[in-house]
């Protein structure tokens, strides 16, 4: 059962996350280890509560836009972040991370988003979080990307390099990210190909509409990324550059569309 209350746990709980969020960007670097992890902890945690509580209406109704699966990504890559420090402690991208989920968790309550389908099919869930899933892996993926360009930067310039991984380390984990996040976003993809209307309800089929095709570009553009780095061993700038692109469509695909449909257009999207 859906409590009238729990619209507002989720919107305490978001002012408080991003409280958390900016202290950690702020002061986390003057703090010890196992206190900015503490920090870390708390902020997901309430995080957590938020992207619950943006799912909850006080009629039951969940709400889904653009904003909600940004936060939900983001909260994700700070869950990988986490279970990762447990095995690399000196992988450091705090500032990053906490930066991240303060603007995604604002968003998110900015934009609620729109009603979901109640008549849709109950796998519609399931193909959500396959969704949701895939946008997460790919998101730590560009972070890790992201951390490899920075130290490579710094190698070459002969500065001492603290606070992350080695090259190699960093490239492995990469592309472990790319891919999980490629076979669910192939069963993502599958899914909405062939369970459309069962999915969405009538009307909500597979169509051409600018949200596939750019989800089909990411796809492809991920598809040839690992080819060439399994046939052709692509690695470093080269394989990154594909690897940002392939995330700039999948970003482009979902929220960039929902977006453009709720903010822009002020029209409710499928």
């Amino acid at each position: 059962m859906i409590l009238p209350s729990e619209p507002l746990i989720g919107m305490a709980a978001g002012l408080a996350a991003i409280l958390v969020y900016v202290i950690i960007a702020w002061r986390g670097g003057a703090w010890g280890e196992s206190a900015s992890q503490r920090w870390m902890t708390l902020g997901w945690v309430l995080h957590a509560l938020t992207v619950w509580g943006s799912l909850s209406t006080e009629l039951g109704v969940p709400r889904f836009g653009f904003a909600a699966a940004l936060s939900a990504t983001a909260w994700l890559v700070l869950t990988f972040y986490t279970l990762e420090r447990h095995w690399f402690p000196q992988l450091g991208a705090r500032l990053v991370l906490s930066g991240m989920g303060a603007v995604t968790v604002a968003l998110s309550m900015l934009f609620p988003g729109q009603p979901m389908h109640l008549q849709a099919s109950p796998w519609l869930s399931l193909h959500l979080m396959f969704g949701i899933a895939s946008y997460g892996l790919f998101a730590a993926a560009v972070v890790h990307a992201v951390l490899m360009t920075r130290t490579e930067h710094l190698i070459r310039k002969a500065v001492e390099v603290q606070g992350t991984l080695p090259l190699l380390v960093l490239e492995r984990l990469t592309f472990r990210f790319v891919y999980a996040g490629f076979a669910l976003l192939t069963a993502t993809l599958v899914m909405g190909m062939i369970f459309g209307e069962e999915l969405y309800g009538p009307g909500h089929a597979w169509r051409w509409d600018h949200k596939t095709i750019f989800a089909l570009l990411s796809w492809l553009t991920f598809a040839a990324l690992l080819w060439a780095r399994f046939r052709m061993g692509w690695r470093g700038k080269k394989a990154l550059r594909v690897l940002y692109t392939g995330a700039a469509f999948l970003l482009l695909s979902y929220v960039g569309s929902r977006f453009v449909m709720e903010v822009l257009l002020g029209r409710p999207g499928p």
